[in-house]
């Protein structure tokens, strides 16, 4: 009986040694190592190649990648705002330039939205002044939004916000789509059209100047069509989300006298899936790296803090709003 008992106690501490070295109670083990280090993969919506938030939203993945603790963060084109909310909401991306009308109706399932309303839309900052651009070339003898009667007029992918801002314009000064021939082209397309002599005018919401516009401008004398404040003021009373710019003179070439615009906002946008911790960190390397924002496009010099909320037309990310209101 004592060499049994004895053979016991040798057992237990053999056992208690083992234990020791990882083979006890799981609860005590150490935390493994994720299998991807702990990365946070942060996907980035954009937009076209063509426009503005492609190679913003390069310069943000860098600044997050540089900044962000484990981030792993990648920019993607895609077919821009509306696109980029349903991506969101099907949780293929993490963040997304938006433009801050098409949030607004995503939010309140109106628009393209209606009866698909996304609730889970949280915004973590207005960028810059997103202009409504009517382009169109010298010797089709455009001048006014009036003189888009009758016209072939690129209009914006069907269903994108592009399409519904030029829709809204064309309705407040009178002019419906059967007054027009519509073509449902992107911005890229349709400068490409411009140059083929295939569209008389086209609307382009982008940040100035727009490559697709310069570009345009090299080999056509290009001419920007003013949207008076009599059209101006009635779009703010209808849609407040709206702000009245002037695009100054010489943006594009040849290009000689301001042209009087409208604009909505760029912003960013997330779900409530995106953690308050997450999202302050976001936001915080963002701001505090603007140089980099600037050097990827010249609209950056409009990214400031004080203005990170003008605009905004859904709730906040939690983690933004402590931003925020940090002085």
């Amino acid at each position: 009986m004592k060499k049994f008992l004895a053979f016991l106690m040798a057992f237990a501490v053999i056992g208690s040694v083992l234990a020791g070295c990882g083979g006890g109670d799981k609860k005590k083990e150490a935390p493994k190592p994720a299998a991807d280090g702990g990365k946070k993969f942060i996907n980035i919506a954009t937009g076209g190649t063509a426009g503005t938030y492609y190679p913003l939203g390069g310069a943000l993945a860098d600044i997050l990648n540089k900044n962000v603790k484990g981030a792993n963060a990648s920019a993607q084109s895609t077919g821009a705002s509306v696109a980029n909310v349903n991506l969101l909401k099907e949780g293929k991306v993490d963040i997304a330039f938006i433009q801050n009308d098409i949030a607004y109706y995503a939010s309140t399932g109106t628009e393209m939205f209606k009866d698909k309303k996304v609730e889970s839309l949280k915004g973590l900052a207005t960028l810059y002044p997103e202009t409504v651009q009517i382009v169109t070339t010298k010797k089709t003898g455009i001048k006014t939004v009036a003189d888009l009667k009758g016209k072939r007029v690129a209009v914006g992918a069907a269903g994108s916000g592009t399409e519904a801002n030029a829709r809204q314009i064309l309705n407040i000064a009178g002019i419906t789509y059967k007054d027009i021939k519509p073509q449902y082209l992107s911005f890229g397309e349709a400068a490409s059209a411009l140059k083929d002599g295939n569209v008389d005018a086209g609307f382009v919401v982008a940040g100035f100047p727009t490559a697709a516009i310069q570009d345009l401008a090299t080999q056509h004398d290009v001419v920007m069509v003013s949207v008076g404040a009599d059209i101006a003021d009635k779009l703010i009373a209808k849609y407040p989300y709206y702000t009245k710019v002037t695009i100054p003179a010489k943006t594009y070439n040849k290009v000689e006298t301001d042209t009087a615009a409208v604009a909505v906002k760029c912003m960013l946008a997330v779900t409530d899936k995106m953690d308050a911790d997450t999202g302050y960190a976001i936001v915080k390397a963002l701001y505090g790296n603007l140089d980099r924002m600037k050097a990827a496009h010249n609209v950056s010099k409009n990214i400031t803090k004080a203005t990170g909320k003008d605009g905004m037309s859904i709730k906040l990310n939690a983690g933004a709003e402590k931003f925020f209101n940090e002085k």
